[in-house]
């Protein structure tokens, strides 16, 4: 197959075979690598402590797709967001107006223009979760400047190490070191 003029779109890209991971980016097909041990457990931690401390109207979801654009349908590893009007049984992509947080967990494969695309798009937070060379964890919290369109740091915690804390989108603790202590 090759590349149209403008890139694919969702609705041209959806049902193809065979169904690997992949996500849309700039009307490109970009396939996903597969996760190691670590990025799946961190992933895992990091949703289990968002889901039990998530507040109504919002649902947490690993691995599901956000709807930026018709050439955009980019897939973070969790995404926070507002259930209100999505049918339950028929969303296939999250409208990216609804998305509250996305959290990515860098690998080797990560791409680096996915902020900038969420911070366009209004997307008020933005984790980077890092793996450093010792093997401890760092999340960057981000929140939009809604002037600009940008990311800026966390004012008052811009890096998590051992234990992240945080308000935002709703009050949230996760033991950093638990998620790679094993």
């Amino acid at each position: 197959m090759s590349l149209p003029d403008g890139g694919w779109r969702f609705d041209q890209v959806k049902d193809l075979e065979p169904d690997v991971e992949r996500e849309l980016v700039d009307g490109v097909i970009v396939p996903r690598a597969r996760a190691k041990i670590w990025h799946n457990r961190v992933r895992g931690g990091v949703r289990g402590a968002l889901e039990a401390a998530s507040t109504e109207p919002y649902q947490v979801v690993c691995g599901q797709g956000v709807m930026v654009d018709e050439r955009n349908a980019p897939t973070p590893d969790l995404i926070v967001f507002d259930h209100r009007g999505l049918d339950f049984f028929g969303t296939e992509l999250v409208p990216v107006g609804q998305v509250a947080l996305v959290v990515e967990i860098v690998s080797p494969c990560s791409r680096q223009g996915r902020p900038a695309l969420f911070a366009a798009s209004e997307v008020p937070h933005y984790w980077r979760v890092e793996l450093d060379q010792d093997r401890k964890l760092a999340v960057h919290e981000y929140w939009l400047n809604a002037d600009d369109l940008s990311y800026f740091p966390a004012p008052s915690h811009p890096v998590h190490h051992d234990k992240l804390v945080t308000e935002l989108p709703f009050p949230v603790e996760v033991d950093l070191d638990a998620l790679v202590g094993f």
